[in-house]
């Protein structure tokens, strides 16, 4: 049985969660390096308002609301696109929802700040190089910055117990 390309990978929250905390990187350089911001990071923060808040209302990925989805989602079966959503919740868990993106948002962006508070030295090297040569590859860019921990998939995997 062939599945539809959005049914075959699964991804972890984990994982999802880290992907909001390198959207938020750019912003929170320009915090740190020039103690102001600009729009220039508006895609990635529509991107990870957008990432959260499907956390939360489509993959049931939130601590707070549990394993729920909420809203209906109208689509268009024979385009293969969603065209609108029905909201079947209150007010109240409108709040609470909203309450959430918020939570996790700034949780992101307090730890895309330690993270880059923490390796400003290399953040530095790297903008350098990039002021030089206006693009960097993957290994020139691991050359400046080794990745600090060994790299893991994406996939979970269970927990062998101690």
């Amino acid at each position: 049985i062939a599945l539809p390309e959005d049914d075959r990978t699964l991804t972890s929250r984990k994982k999802l969660e880290t992907d909001i905390v390198g959207l938020l990187g750019g912003r929170v350089a320009e915090e740190l390096v020039f103690d102001d911001i600009t729009s220039g990071a508006s895609n990635d923060i529509e991107r990870v308002t957008k990432l959260a808040r499907t956390l939360i209302t489509r993959l049931g990925m939130s601590e707070e609301l549990g394993p729920m989805v909420f809203g209906q989602k109208e689509e268009l079966v024979f385009l293969g696109r969603e065209i609108s959503e029905q909201r079947d919740y209150s007010e109240s868990v409108a709040v609470r929802i909203d309450n959430e993106v918020q939570r996790i948002v700034r949780e992101g962006h307090d730890k895309a700040k330690e993270i880059l508070t923490t390796y400003r030295d290399k953040l530095d090297l790297v903008a350098n190089r990039l002021l030089e040569a206006e693009t960097i590859t993957k290994e020139e860019f691991e050359e400046l910055f080794p990745p600090p921990v060994e790299k893991r998939s994406g996939t979970p995997v269970i927990l062998q117990p101690a």
